[in-house]
């Protein structure tokens, strides 16, 4: 599976925080929060971008009837609010950090766009990464609609191995740690939590997976599951 959230591994915050420039360093300032604090709200000025120096941060919108819907959970060195660049004036969704110790990286979109006329190639993977963001909520699109519960559950665990999982040498097993609520997982995957629930216990009654608050272990024989 190719990787969509992330920019082929690469920590973009390395590549692209303006502190890394000498003409910006010096007025340049990193932002501080702690877990549930909120980065932005929908219908806030889209005027810059973030980059994730340490943390994790939400990104979602609510509902009409103040349902939370989670679009993503994004971590060290990953952007968000990039819609700006591309001419967005205000938000259509939050920001929310989920940890206490999250540090971010805030870029003005005048020094976004200065930034990329000035580097082909910091422009080059600003766009690409738009790219891949876009693509990756295409498949989730399609997903919610044309699949049912459990094989959107059985894929984004397949994207979840991709992201944060490792193989385990002396089982052959996949074990994930990730930074997702089972409430989270559920938005994600456009179903209820008693129903995700249902669907984890069973495949945990088939020898299929095995998890905890925050691991999953995916048994060799996931591979067979269809």
């Amino acid at each position: 599976m190719n990787t969509l959230w992330f920019f082929e591994d690469v920590n973009l915050f390395k590549i692209l925080c303006p502190h890394k420039f000498k003409e910006y360093k010096t007025e340049h300032a990193f932002n501080a929060y702690n877990k549930e604090d909120y980065i932005y709200f929908a219908e806030d000025s889209s005027n810059k971008v973030f980059l994730i120096e340490k943390g994790k941060v939400k990104i979602g919108y609510y509902n009409e009837d103040g349902t939370e819907v989670i679009k993503a959970i994004l971590s060290k060195g990953e952007l968000f609010g990039e819609k700006a660049i591309l001419g967005e004036y205000k938000r259509d969704e939050f920001a929310q950090s989920i940890e206490n110790t999250t540090s971010i990286c805030p870029i003005s979109v005048d020094t976004m766009h200065d930034l990329m006329r000035k580097n082909e190639t910091f422009s080059f993977r600003v766009y690409k990464f738009i790219g891949f963001k876009f693509q990756k909520l295409e498949r989730r699109l399609k997903l919610l609609m044309y699949k049912d519960s459990k094989t959107r559950l059985l894929e984004f665990l397949e994207e979840l191995c991709h992201e944060y999982g490792y193989d385990c040498k002396h089982t052959g097993d996949r074990i994930i740690h990730h930074p997702y609520t089972q409430k989270d997982i559920a938005s994600l995957i456009g179903t209820s939590r008693p129903t995700l629930n249902t669907l984890l216990n069973e495949l945990k009654e088939q020898n299929i997976i095995a998890f905890s608050r925050k691991q999953i272990r995916l048994y060799k024989n996931m591979a067979n599951v269809s």
